[in-house]
């Protein structure tokens, strides 16, 4: 039978739904009754709300200090003048005024390195050398007292440096630990085990507010006469002891959910336990709880608004230190945005990268 020649079988244009705007939202927005009055409903709030928000926000607002607080008050928009007058102190808290080019280059310097480890081509051993390069450089810049950099002290560190450092560390510091706690849950040592299940679940079983205060009030309490400890080191060993709690259990259920014949397979080939944990458990495990880990690290970076506690000066701190002034503190929703935003930009970032990773990650396992 002979078959038909492609002239006889003309080609049929694409539903309408793939070509159109008006077919996609015919089918996502209008397919149903509930959904076409969800959408209307939809954007009748955005017509309420947005005008009046640009027009707040964009078209009445204030954006240059040269007025000072009285324009502000005068205008019927939004007060942006305040970040020009105290962005300063919003950035970097009580750090010495004449200083403040140092915890800007630092800052610039630890982003730029985050930027530059979010590249996977670019991952290898120098890696590690360019963080510990970094570390040391940043706090050069921070405590000074060499290289003819003035001493500060760590009660004067505040704003974005501090948010980021505490994060930062406490996040490096947290994953090791977290790693070793989850292995200890599963250990087959009854020690191990029931150690391990003892701090994880009494620092789970308590907010941070009162790890921190502990560390803050209570610790200080325990140790000789003429003995302090740094309220910043206390801050970050809160913070760290806390997340690798609750690291610890997503690890544990990325290693529960590695089949038994890994392991076993593993043992076959003649390899250690650290080695059999390093070189096929935990890679697999790691990469399925890739979710609640980062979701763990944008909780981590939140959190570190609450060392207030302990007398610093973190980012939300110094915001509001910067609205004590009285002639500016009207405009306290303009600053706590701007705040906001700071905190927002950090985690979609992680959130984001966090998706690409997986799905890199994942090519190598598709089916």
């Amino acid at each position: 039978m002979e078959e038909p020649s492609s002239a006889q079988t003309p080609e049929r244009a694409p539903p309408a739904s793939q070509l159109r705007l008006l077919g996609w939202a015919r089918k996502n927005l209008f397919g149903s009754l509930p959904n076409t009055i969800l959408t209307l409903l939809a954007f009748w709030l955005l017509w309420e709300i947005l005008p009046p928000l640009v027009r707040w926000g964009l078209v009445d607002a204030v954006f240059s200090p040269a007025g000072g607080a009285a324009s502000c008050r005068e205008a019927t928009g939004a007060c942006w003048a305040l970040m020009g007058e105290k962005n300063r102190l919003m950035l970097f808290g009580v750090y010495p005024y004449d200083q403040h080019w140092r915890p800007a280059l630092a800052t610039a310097l630890v982003i730029g390195l985050l930027a530059t480890s979010a590249v996977r081509s670019l991952w290898g051993r120098w890696l590690i050398w360019a963080w510990a390069v970094c570390l040391a450089v940043v706090g050069i810049l921070m405590w000074g007292g060499v290289l003819g950099l003035a001493y500060v002290e760590t009660a004067q560190w505040g704003g974005l440096p501090l948010t980021l450092g505490l994060a930062i560390l406490g996040i490096v510091l947290a994953f090791p630990l977290s790693i070793l706690l989850a292995l200890g849950r599963r250990s087959d040592l009854p020690a191990i085990r029931a150690l391990s299940v003892g701090y994880i679940e009494l620092v789970r079983g308590v907010p941070l507010v009162s790890v921190l205060f502990m560390a803050s009030v209570m610790f200080p309490l325990f140790l000789p006469e003429g003995v302090s400890i740094d309220k910043l080191l206390r801050a970050l060993v809160g913070i760290t002891l806390f997340t690798a709690a609750y690291l610890a259990e997503a690890v544990r259920g990325g290693l529960q959910a590695i089949p038994r014949g890994q392991e076993e397979a593993a043992d076959a080939l003649g390899l250690t336990y650290w080695q059999k944990m390093r070189m096929v458990v935990l890679p697999q495990a790691l990469r399925l709880v890739i979710p609640p880990i980062v979701n763990q690290f944008i909780s981590c970076f939140k959190d570190t608004s609450l060392v207030t506690i302990v007398g610093l000066y973190d980012l939300l701190a110094a915001t509001k230190a910067a609205l004590a002034d009285p002639d500016w503190r009207p405009f306290f929703v303009e600053g706590y945005i701007a705040a906001a935003l700071v905190y927002w930009s950090f985690c979609f970032f992680m959130s984001r990268y966090s998706q690409w990773l997986e799905r890199e990650l994942a090519k190598g396992s598709r089916r």
